[in-house]
């Protein structure tokens, strides 16, 4: 509220002395026209003279604020004006500037009528000016004045058109990006429920084929499950929170994202759950934006999740790769490959729109040595 209180107090500070400058204008340059005309007028300058230009500098105070009534006192000053035959001068840039501002803010429905009325208002008395002799010079007088209008409210009508598409693309923008939000949103709430599911799936199984061997055993499975449950909800709770935080927040208000350095929680939940991961880590490692360190999480999340899930594998491998100006990621695993159909594949298609939303690329297919592949390049910069 106060920010806009301000923006008007500085619009109408602005309008105010645009109306004092063009007002002084008007005054000059009519006293100059009176001195300098040529041509026979049927009134001298008086008190009604500047009484008339201030009328006119009002409706150019209003132009902003109140367009149409600002319009009125500027064509009814300046009609007067020219019906008491006093000398054409300035007065007349009083009309062209609020007949723009009736235009810029207002639809054609209403600026057109208001420009018809304005034309006819103004070329009445100017076309009938008893002083000036011939007929010719009555048209000429009239065309002139319907140029000169026209062409501000034609100025105005453009400037407001381009303000019309300036805002249906700007909230076209804020609709893609709450979009484009909600969507990064529910790719991780998708991976951070699907991995620990995934991870509680397989370590209960195995609780329950050694409950009666080995109660021992069953219950450190147990524990696992309790805290595979607990990363999980601290996760959805983190990413729940980024997503309902205001726009004030800064990026340190909020909670950190998830990103490599959390391999090891990862790792060592899917040692819980029966399958060992190896984690290769070759180059020079750099410092990650957030937006490309938590895609890369999520891919190796995904990818181990999936190795749960689908591919019966013993064991799994993770390579991260530092480049010069990428960071690649192998996942592989020792499991029975692609199937022909995958259960779900929203996995996959998640981890490519990740990629691709950073200007990378994410490619599956059969391992080097059997099993599945995923391996993935996101620029260390972000897009490129």
């Amino acid at each position: 509220m106060r920010t806009t209180s301000v923006t008007l107090a500085k619009r109408l500070g602005a309008d105010l002395a645009l109306a004092a400058a063009v007002t002084a204008f008007m005054v000059v340059g009519t006293i100059g026209a009176a001195n300098e005309t040529t041509l026979p007028v049927a009134r001298e300058l008086d008190a009604l003279t500047f009484v008339l230009i201030a009328v006119a500098g009002l409706g150019l105070a209003l132009r902003r604020f109140r367009p149409l009534l600002g319009l009125a006192l500027a064509v009814v000053a300046t009609a007067v004006y020219l019906a008491l035959n006093f000398p054409y001068g300035p007065i007349f840039f009083s009309v062209a500037i609020t007949t723009y501002s009736v235009a810029a803010h207002h639809p054609v429905r209403h600026s057109l009528p208001a420009w018809a009325a304005t034309a006819v208002l103004l070329a009445v008395p100017a076309g009938t000016d008893a002083d000036w002799d011939g007929p010719l010079l009555a048209a000429v007088q009239l065309a002139g004045f319907l140029s000169w209008s026209l062409a501000a409210w034609a100025i105005g009508t453009v400037v407001r058109t381009a303000r019309a598409s300036a805002g249906r693309s700007r909230a076209e923008r804020e609709r893609q990006q709450a979009y484009e939000e909600r969507l990064r949103t529910a790719q991780d709430v998708h991976d951070i429920v699907g991995h620990g599911l995934a991870a509680i799936s397989m370590q209960a199984g195995v609780a329950l084929h050694v409950l009666e061997r080995s109660p021992a055993r069953a219950r450190e499975l147990l524990e696992a499950i309790r805290q595979s449950s607990q990363q999980s909800l601290d996760e959805l709770r983190a990413t729940l929170a980024v997503f309902r935080a205001s726009g004030a927040e800064t990026e340190a208000d909020r909670a950190p994202l998830a990103g490599l350095h959390d391999m090891d929680v990862l790792l060592t939940r899917m040692a819980d759950s029966g399958v060992p991961v190896e984690l290769r880590t070759s180059g020079e490692p750099v410092q990650l934006l957030s937006s490309v360190d938590n895609a890369a999480y999520r891919i190796v999340q995904e990818s181990l999740t999936n190795v749960l899930r689908h591919a019966d594998a013993a064991s799994a491998e993770v390579h991260v790769a530092y480049g010069p100006d990428a960071l690649v990621l192998e996942i592989t695993d020792t499991g029975r490959g692609p199937r022909r159909t995958a259960p779900d594949g929203q996995g996959l298609a998640g981890m490519a729109a990740r990629a691709r939303s950073l200007g990378g690329s994410v490619h599956t297919g059969p391992g080097p040595t059997g099993g599945f592949l995923v391996r993935a390049r996101l620029p260390i910069g972000g897009r490129r």
